[in-house]
């Protein structure tokens, strides 16, 4: 099998990568960690620069590289495949501290625990893994890509944990969507003590350590890895400030309250605000974006860390603001991306 060199710049690295892979996979298989949202051309996380060498695209969003952005030269490495024997890319974002998969990506199995409703379209799957405690390890803020049963794994969807390592339990919010393939096995389908299968850990979105205060910003199904870095928080009981801004239509869709309040109990300086879109609503309205940047417009956040998940125009325009007028460096912006599957509308 035909195999291709592919070297990063500017960190210096060297991959192989085979014919029927794409650059993130291969880079993936080698232990190395470049940032990456949804792996489906979809979100724009691993949009890179092709400096030397021809790729091939598997089928991707224009949303996320446009036809002229493709003719500058910039490519989407989870669907780049090498047609060069070499092949140099530059990396647009990277995070030199966390080069190396903290986790080795791998197949598990679990069984299904429990299924439980938080708001009309949002559900809690709690699964046990396979092999018990310590048997399935990431880091808060990852996530796993779930096998549809009967698919033999050719169909998978992506869902963040919200819960935190360590145990054997894995805490999936699943956000159902009308003619959903996954929604519509939630509804007659999965039920406890059914076993699925994983792949797993994956995304890039995690909390720097430090004291630094920290900026968490969710919309929607967003909110679990969003949860699972604040449960991390309070399990150290840190004493960063932390500030966590959710947005939702109304106040039916706001889900996990309790367990959030109960979290913040936890943090010496916390304060958690749900931003609607109802304008019935007699606390935070508007776009949770721009309510998040006003903490760190009007200093109460200084030099935050920021961790956000939730619809890519949600997360871009939170970016753009924060680095463009407010001086947050890029890379102590760490986000996830949802992206509605292109078979199946489910996040």
């Amino acid at each position: 099998m035909a195999t291709s060199r592919i070297s990063f710049e500017p960190i210096d690295v060297e991959i192989d990568c085979e014919e029927d892979e794409n650059i993130l996979e291969a880079a993936f298989r080698q232990g190395w960690n470049l940032v990456h949202g949804c792996r489906e051309g979809q979100c724009t996380a691993c949009k890179s620069f092709l400096l030397e060498g021809d790729v091939s695209l598997q089928p991707y969003s224009t949303h996320a590289l446009s036809e002229s952005e493709e003719d500058q030269g910039y490519t989407l490495l989870c669907r780049a495949m090498p047609d060069s024997d070499d092949v140099v890319v530059e990396l647009l974002h990277f995070d030199a501290d966390n080069l190396r998969l903290a986790h080795p990506i791998g197949d598990g199995r679990a069984t299904v625990a429990a299924v439980e409703p938080l708001t009309g379209d949002m559900v809690r799957l709690r699964l046990t893994v396979d092999g018990g405690p310590g048997g399935f390890a990431f880091t808060p803020g990852q996530y796993v890509d779930l096998h549809l049963p009967g698919t033999d794994g050719e169909e998978r969807r992506s869902f963040s944990m919200a819960s935190l390592p360590g145990d054997d339990t894995l805490d999936l919010i699943v956000r159902r969507y009308p003619g959903g393939r996954f929604s519509a096995l939630l509804d007659d389908g999965i039920a406890v003590g059914d076993e699925l299968a994983f792949t797993g850990p994956y995304g890039s979105m995690a909390l720097k350590p430090g004291d630094r205060p920290v900026l968490l910003v969710a919309g929607g199904s967003g909110i679990g890895p969003v949860l699972s870095l604040l449960r991390e928080l309070a399990a150290a009981g840190s004493s960063r400030a932390v500030r966590f801004f959710y947005g939702a239509r109304t106040e039916a869709d706001l889900p996990l309250q309790d367990e959030i309040a109960a979290l913040g109990a936890q943090l010496a300086d916390f304060a958690f605000v749900p931003v609607l879109s109802d304008a019935d609503w007699d606390g935070a309205t508007g776009l949770v974006h721009d309510a998040a940047v006003a903490v760190v417009a009007d200093g109460t956040l200084v030099d935050p860390l920021v961790c956000t998940c939730g619809p890519p125009p949600m997360i871009e325009a939170l970016i753009e603001v924060l680095t463009g007028r407010h001086g947050v460096a890029a890379n102590d912006i760490a986000f996830d991306k949802f992206t509605v599957a292109a078979a199946a509308e489910d996040d």
